[in-house]
């Protein structure tokens, strides 16, 4: 069937405060209140731990992680109001177990994963239980922000990279369905289970 939608596009520096907040509102002007919000942003130095420049370190944790908590700040409010939409935030398989060379970005993850997490609790103390949370955890995505990256030899058989378009359409089956926590491939809850009871050398 004919859909007539329409699509507003808007240019943002998530990493900035106040660049967020100025573009929320003229989202609300322009369009109206946002009731699914997708924090997707995200970024990747590239740099082991002292190879990577500070300023790199700083622009990871601002865009991956510190974004959240100020376009969660801008549009949750009306969520409250109206007890009514729902938060997406997409981390990493890379917030629940970690690996070498890329400190900045599993630090941005994990504390992404716990923003989330908290968030999920304080709204269901408030009783909103008409505002619904996911968390989307991928793995290694083929977009070329890892490129160069190497997977363990001893797992890359079992967990290659992934196409975008299978990542996307496993997160809207997750949100539609209002779930709390999808892992892609679910092969990654299993490693996640493992890192809790295997030995730190593992």
């Amino acid at each position: 069937p004919h859909c007539n939608l329409q699509v507003f596009t808007y240019t943002c520096d998530v990493g900035k405060r106040e660049n967020v907040y100025l573009t929320a509102e003229r989202v609300r002007k322009e369009v109206g209140e946002v009731s699914v919000l997708v924090n997707n942003a995200g970024v990747v130095s590239g740099h082991h731990l002292l190879e990577c420049p500070d300023e790199l370190i700083e622009r990871t944790m601002m865009v991956n992680c510190h974004a959240h908590f100020w376009t969660t700040k801008a549009f949750l409010p009306t969520m409250l109001e109206i007890n009514h939409g729902h938060i997406v935030t997409v981390a990493s398989s890379l917030g629940l177990f970690s690996t070498a060379g890329v400190e900045d970005y599993c630090a941005s993850k994990f504390g992404v994963v716990g923003f989330h997490e908290s968030l999920s609790h304080e709204l269901k103390a408030a009783e909103k239980d008409g505002i619904k949370t996911t968390l989307v955890c991928p793995y290694l995505v083929d977009t070329g922000m890892f490129r160069g990256c190497r997977i363990r030899k001893e797992i890359e058989p079992f967990l290659p990279p992934l196409k975008p378009d299978y990542c996307v359409q496993q997160a809207m089956r997750a949100i539609l369905t209002d779930q709390p926590m999808i892992c892609t491939p679910r092969l990654t809850y299993i490693v996640t289970f493992m890192k809790s009871i295997l030995p730190f050398e593992a």
